[in-house]
């Protein structure tokens, strides 16, 4: 097998076990958030830091490193608990939509903070997937649009953490940085559950532990997918996730994005696909 398809794979059962995650966060029902955030951080917590044992890695990185992988965490964090709560309210595939505009957010983050210069398709790009983002979230005063704007914060800080990580790029270990990531998390969301703890119920421990297992397995999928492809070859496979997560939204629950919502969808998933298309002509060029 050719390294592109084996990374299309990988790309795949990453976006089927992302799904997975998030129809597990919502099964897990009336479980607070912070509960929820801290099983899919422990899970992981212990997936780091086998491979950091086997590996031989630095746990905690360099000392001169250690105010960005401390804010990279903190913003995955915060990426990871408004998603959740984007999730508990918001139908499957509206709140994997919005997620999924962290790419965008990256591009506006490096342009600022890193000096990356924006190519032509990208400022238009990103006024088309504004208007397909507001499409989703359909703005309004009042408490109805908090979940949207959760998803929609949710891309933000993880935009924010996977710009930090661009920039730890030959300076620290990925699996230094996965695993202070998962212990920063674990500390933090540890005193915030036991203020609101609520004891799980029968299968709710399964789709607590569930959801740390499959963050673990997509977080593996796209690690492998980045290592027999460059992701500007594969990335675009990501977006299928929304597919799934809507998918198994409809079977589980019958979600159906409204109509507005769906236009939105599609706005951003044309955009996606045409700057993917764009950037790889200019890389082969």
């Amino acid at each position: 097998m050719d390294n592109k398809p084996k990374a299309v794979l990988f790309m795949l059962i990453s976006a089927i076990a992302f799904a997975l995650m998030q129809t597990m966060v919502k099964l897990a029902g009336d479980i607070p958030t912070f509960e929820k955030v801290l099983f899919r951080n422990l899970v992981s917590l212990f997936v780091a830091l086998s491979v950091i044992y086997r590996t031989k890695t630095p746990m905690f990185g360099k000392k001169e490193n250690q105010k960005y992988l401390l804010g990279r965490s903190l913003l995955g964090l915060g990426g990871v608990v408004f998603y959740f709560y984007a999730i508990n309210n918001l139908i499957m595939a509206d709140a994997a939509m919005l997620n999924k505009l962290s790419p965008f957010f990256v591009t506006i983050f490096a342009c600022i903070f890193l000096k990356e210069k924006l190519n032509k398709i990208q400022i238009p790009s990103l006024i088309i997937v504004f208007i397909g983002a507001m499409l989703i979230i359909k703005p309004e005063f009042s408490f109805e649009v908090l979940p949207a704007g959760a998803g929609l914060l949710s891309a933000i800080c993880a935009g924010a953490a996977y710009t930090i990580v661009r920039s730890l790029k030959n300076k620290e270990n990925p699996s230094t940085i996965v695993f202070y990531f998962s212990f920063v998390s674990v500390i933090v969301m540890i005193p915030l559950t036991i203020m609101n703890f609520q004891m799980p119920m029968g299968m709710q421990w399964v789709y607590l532990i569930g959801t740390g297992v499959f963050a673990a397995m997509g977080q593996y999928g796209l690690t492998f997918a980045y290592k027999y492809a460059p992701a500007s070859e594969v990335s675009i496979y990501n977006y299928t996730t929304i597919i799934f997560a809507a998918i198994m939204g409809f079977l589980v629950w019958g979600e159906l994005p409204d109509w507005l919502s769906l236009l939105g969808s599609i706005l951003i998933i044309v955009t996606a696909v045409v700057a993917f298309i764009y950037q790889n002509k200019r890389i082969e060029e």
